[in-house]
């Protein structure tokens, strides 16, 4: 298990490679959310508008 985690002494590269890569990807859901919600958002505010084409 040793051998696994120091990863034939680049461990340093290896860990911190797949760290950078969790927080990009995290940041990238995080990022679509958000901007997911925002949109919801201002589209039922335009929706709740006097004079907006609702049924």
């Amino acid at each position: 298990m040793s051998d696994f985690l120091d990863m034939g002494g680049y461990a340093l590269w290896v860990w911190s490679a797949f760290g950078l890569t969790l927080v990009v990807l995290l940041a990238n859901i995080i990022g679509a959310d958000r901007r997911y919600h925002s949109t919801l958002r201002r589209l039922r505010l335009r929706a709740n508008r006097p004079g907006s084409l609702q049924k």
